[in-house]
């Protein structure tokens, strides 16, 4: 997977943060404050969903996940997916959420030129391109589990994201409105776009890499890696 060029295999425990004390925290992926309280057969019942779910998308696609499909196949009642997850879109979510917490756990404390120890340009430059073959890899179950319009800018795995380019935005432009600088920055990693270029258009990753590289110069006024 070229996604693992630019990510750690195994998942750290909970890395601490290196970054400036000012910065602002990234929020938490994950699927809600009370999953780490979980009882020992919750857990093992989330799991069995969740892999339940995986087997669907691995013989169907993202279009064969169903909240009945993955009870009958996990061997429980619906009420019992629906009660865990909430709906189709919270279960796919959840699906993401290893993922996720594998790029925040790189971007927070992994390795440079994503992790801290690297100039600020570079780490923008290597998160776009992280988050551009994550996307590529999972693009039918990343499009999927996008929430509706109204809570889209407002999940808390994008507001994490957002978090980390404005954070890193300040360092390289600080006279600039970061937070609205780093939009059109994060407009060009949505799913649908990748989706629209590689599968409808034919582009290849290179090419959405470089021009990544591209819009990162332009939009901080800086000089493309030579």
């Amino acid at each position: 997977m070229l996604y693992a060029v630019f990510m750690s295999s195994v998942l750290p425990p909970c890395p601490q943060p290196q970054e400036p004390v000012d910065s602002p925290q990234l929020l938490e992926v994950g699927s809600g404050p009370e999953e780490p309280c979980l009882r020992a057969d919750a857990a093992r019942n989330r799991a069995r969903l969740l892999e339940a779910a995986a087997r669907l998308i691995a013989e169907h696609g993202a279009a064969g996940v169903t909240m009945e499909a993955v009870a009958a196949a996990a061997q429980v009642g619906k009420g019992t997916v629906f009660r865990r997850f909430g709906d189709r879109t919270g279960l796919l979510t959840a699906l993401l959420d290893h993922s996720g917490r594998r790029l925040q756990a790189d971007f927070l404390g992994g390795p440079p030129p994503l992790g801290p120890g690297a100039p600020p340009l570079d780490r923008l430059r290597a998160f776009g391109v992280a988050v551009l073959y994550r996307s590529a890899e999972q693009l039918d179950l990343q499009l999927a589990a996008q929430p509706e319009p109204d809570r889209r800018f407002a999940h808390p795995a994008l507001g994490a994201l957002r978090t980390h380019v404005t954070m890193l935005l300040r360092q390289i432009v600080p006279d600039a409105d970061c937070d609205l600088l780093a939009q059109p920055l994060l407009a060009y990693l949505d799913p649908a776009l990748i989706h629209h270029l590689t599968r409808q258009c034919g582009m290849p990753m290179e090419r959405l890499e470089t021009g990544w590289v591209d819009l990162v110069a332009r939009l901080t006024r800086t000089q493309p890696p030579s």
